[in-house]
């Protein structure tokens, strides 16, 4: 069960002149300047915003189109919204993201809460401290307001044995995406300011496209993953940021990044310049920007003659439109050499993960559960969703096959040159490509055998080549109201390049609208 601390009146607090009451700010796709600047007029309060999305949560997540994206409220927030109020009032804002409630996907530390993974083997996980990025974001003046759903054990689509399936806001009959998807659907709905997702395979860009949000998987290097599932010392795993527009997204990843003694990655971002993130927003970007635009399907189940990946297309080519009234030079199409057949070489390092596993549980000393084996023999295993789950932990991993591991890292050097070779021979600033190649699939299809993945949908270009960024903006929306992405690529701590142009993408083209489904609440209730 979650527990919500409701309020009779939200939102309506006393304007600093008198007893006039002012009007209730209204959350709906609210901005960190919009928060903000209802701070300073004294028509807003921490405690009032946080009260507000604690409605909205009641309203709409287990209620109403029961979204069911939120496994965790900490039970502290309000406290920590009075703390804040009280800070203010002395002194001003306590930092950046002073006030601003964000949700952490549930494979995330946050201490006083439980990691659950999203699933019931982990049910009575409890670290004792922050993540890292976690204590980062408290020390900026953030509000950790909860937890959210994930995929069990992070990997694949929103849905696990602790809490069932999430339910897209833009269509309840289809998925989020994975496996940061309750982080997608809950900064869809307004449940939240800002959010924290992580990225494997397509994590972060998947519920990105399919919510209609703004979200990036940074390069590794710059985000520390201490605290968090599957962190050092593999690298493709990555904390990224999540927003609902691109500015905040800049605002929350200026806190996100810095060096962490405890994740050795982060030291290869220590001699990147990047300056304030917030700082590259223009909305003149794309004007002489060289744009390459990648065509070529990249899904391992893509049909690219089925109906489903021709209302896709139908709205790139409008973006790719889009671009082009924006300013942009597009090259259209950029052809890189054996992506496909690069894509394609894989491998697997058990050992790595091994390690990372030991690594992340051995922040909870008191945790008895450090193995595969004794994970996976667990009896609440049984209940994983799917059920193939289950078999993966109770097989023993094979040894990592040094051979094929060295003919992975081969390919990804070798597609590293190829499209580093394209980008300089076309002068280009970044590259694009539609985020998912189908629009959000239904949870019938997700749930039921044969299981149909979101991840065979998706380019995992950024990821193969670990060493890059991706970030995903509103591009639109398919029949039937079903949002769409288009995805910046660059190579390795091209952010502040990607920041711009999605940023004058954006600002060009406004395609994101709030889901029907979560509408603003009246007098300071939902829909039951």
């Amino acid at each position: 069960m979650i527990a919500i601390a409701c309020a009779s009146c939200v939102g309506v607090i006393q304007a600093q002149s008198g007893r006039q009451t002012a009007a209730p700010f209204q959350v709906v796709d609210a901005s960190v300047a919009d928060i903000h600047a209802a701070f300073a007029k004294g028509t807003l309060t921490a405690h009032a915003l946080t009260q507000q999305y604690l409605d909205r949560i009641e309203a709409y997540d287990k209620r109403g189109p029961a979204l069911n994206s939120i496994i965790t409220i900490n039970p502290h927030a309000l406290e920590d919204a009075d703390r804040l109020d009280a800070q203010f009032k002395r002194s001003g804002l306590a930092g950046p993201l002073h006030g601003i409630p964000v949700l952490v996907k549930d494979e995330i530390d946050t201490a006083g809460m439980p990691t659950t993974l999203g699933t019931l083997v982990f049910k009575d996980y409890r670290p004792p401290a922050d993540a890292f990025v976690v204590d980062r974001l408290r020390k900026a003046g953030a509000i950790i307001l909860g937890k959210t759903t994930l995929s069990e054990f992070a990997a694949g689509d929103t849905y696990g044995s602790m809490f069932g399936v999430t339910r897209n806001p833009y269509d309840p009959t289809r998925t989020v995406g994975g496996s940061s998807g309750g982080s997608g659907a809950a900064l869809a709905a307004s449940f939240s300011t800002l959010a924290l997702g992580e990225e494997t395979a397509a994590s972060i860009r998947r519920p990105g496209g399919w919510n209609a949000l703004v979200t990036l998987r940074p390069t590794p290097g710059l985000v520390s993953r201490t605290g968090m599932w599957d962190g050092y010392p593999t690298t493709p795993a990555q904390m990224g940021p999540m927003a609902r527009t691109v500015t905040d997204l800049a605002k929350l990843l200026d806190v996100m990044v810095g060096y962490d003694p405890d994740d050795p990655l982060t030291a290869l971002g220590v001699n990147v310049k990047h300056p304030s993130y917030a700082k590259s927003l223009n909305r003149d970007g794309l004007k002489r920007a060289r744009i390459g635009v990648l065509r070529e399907v990249m899904g391992n189940a893509t049909d690219p003659a089925s109906a489903e990946f021709k209302a896709v297309d139908a709205v790139f080519a409008a973006n790719v439109a889009e671009l082009k009234a924006a300013g942009a030079t597009v090259i259209d199409p950029i052809v890189i050499p054996d992506l496909k057949k690069l894509l394609a070489v894989r491998a697997t390092n058990p050992e790595l993960a091994d390690e990372a596993m030991a690594l992340y549980l051995g922040r909870t000393p008191d945790w008895p559960f450090r193995t595969r084996d004794a994970i996976g023999n667990r009896p609440d295993m049984d209940k994983a969703i799917p059920p193939a789950k289950a078999t993966q932990w109770r097989t023993r991993s094979a040894k990592t096959d040094w051979a094929q591991w060295g003919a992975y890292l081969r390919a990804r050097e070798q597609l590293t040159i190829n499209i580093a070779k394209v980008m300089a021979d076309n002068r280009l600033d970044a590259i694009v490509h539609k985020t998912v190649e189908i629009p959000p699939i239904t949870i019938v299809e997700a749930i039921n055998p044969p299981y149909r993945a979101g991840n065979d949908y998706i380019a995992t270009l950024n990821t193969f080549l670990v060493f890059a960024a991706s970030m995903t903006v509103p591009s639109g929306y398919s029949e039937g109201g079903l949002p769409t992405g288009i995805t910046f690529f660059g190579p390795a701590y091209s952010e502040p390049t990607l920041i711009t142009l999605a940023y004058a993408y954006e600002q060009a083209t406004h395609h994101r609208v709030p889901p029907k489904t979560t509408p603003p609440l009246t007098g300071g209730r939902g829909t039951k």
